[in-house]
């Protein structure tokens, strides 16, 4: 696998494994994200949209969610960030993002967690960036406004990112528009943007539906690569098993609002016991799933 560069930010220093007394293990760390029994109803309607997800997102997981169109996984994750609908809300449970609980968060605090706590990537990466700004200039403005740093090192990390999600010719592309680069280049740059200061979670949902194949697994790749190399963990909504199984630990699987089975991936890929399980996994049996499936925990192998 190739690596990312050694000149960007996201290259963090390798801590040894800590331990307890005696030499026993440490505590497990803190989840970054701690979805509990989230339900989101609609206020038009008066009606729950979404019935009691809940999930753990601890460093450099990968947990997966999916299902249908209108199964509630967007809902969920816009729940998680904050930017439900205006007549959507969270009517029950809790959501935590480093274990502050966000229904406490005043605007300027969520301005100050997103981003730097938890970033996203979405479907239509045209539609999050500004068509009148030059995309590495956006880049740059990110940095410069969430780390403090001058403009001239603001574009020289705005430069490394670019280089970091394998864009072949960074200053070129620092100085173009969006309609100026294709669907899978946007998405890279979008990518880019996302963890420009660091994020310890990143959600991406549906991000690689629009591209082709090729640029498919280039961005599932990438996604892989950066939480190997730093820790960072991962929210894959996706109505492709096949992208679920090559990146996750653990799998929701959603219908109509409500998760129909949880578990990790290679159980719940391997044995599903809900109805609808099966069936997603019969409708993906010609891709071949077992050669997408995350290597094995050598304790569950046990």
């Amino acid at each position: 696998m190739r690596t990312l560069s050694q000149n960007t930010a996201l290259d963090r220093t390798e801590e040894p494994a800590a331990t307890g007394p005696a030499g026993t293990a440490a505590p497990a760390a803190p989840p970054v994200i701690a979805v509990r029994d989230v339900r989101i109803s609609d206020r038009v309607t008066d009606r729950e949209i979404v019935h009691g997800v809940g999930f753990e997102l601890t460093p450099g997981k990968a947990v997966g969610i999916v299902g249908e169109s209108g199964s509630g996984k967007t809902l969920t994750c816009r729940a998680v960030l904050g930017i439900l609908p205006p007549h959507f809300e969270v009517s029950g449970g809790s959501v935590e993002i480093g274990g502050t609980d966000i229904a406490t968060l005043t605007p300027r605090r969520w301005t100050a967690l997103r981003g730097t706590t938890v970033g996203a990537v979405f479907q239509d990466p045209a539609s999050y960036l500004n068509p009148s700004i030059r995309v590495g200039a956006q880049i740059a403005e990110v940095i410069r406004v969430k780390k403090g740093v001058k403009r001239r090192e603001a574009r020289r990390q705005a430069l490394g990112l670019l280089h970091a999600v394998r864009l072949r010719d960074p200053e070129l592309v620092y100085g173009q528009y969006t309609y100026e680069l294709s669907g899978g280049m946007l998405q890279r740059v979008l990518i880019a943007a996302a963890i420009a200061v660091e994020p310890r979670a990143l959600i991406a949902d549906e991000a690689t539906t629009a591209l082709d194949v090729t640029v498919q697994a280039e961005i599932l790749d990438l996604l892989a690569e950066l939480r190997e190399r730093t820790g960072l963990a991962l929210v894959v909504v996706s109505h492709d098993l096949a992208v679920v199984a090559q990146l996750c630990d653990e799998v929701l699987v959603m219908r109509r609002g409500e998760v129909v089975e949880q578990g990790p991936t290679r159980s719940v890929l391997h044995d599903p016991q809900h109805e609808y399980t099966r069936l997603l996994v019969a409708e993906h049996e010609s891709y071949g799933l077992d050669k997408f499936l995350t290597p094995q925990d050598p304790e569950e192998a046990s």
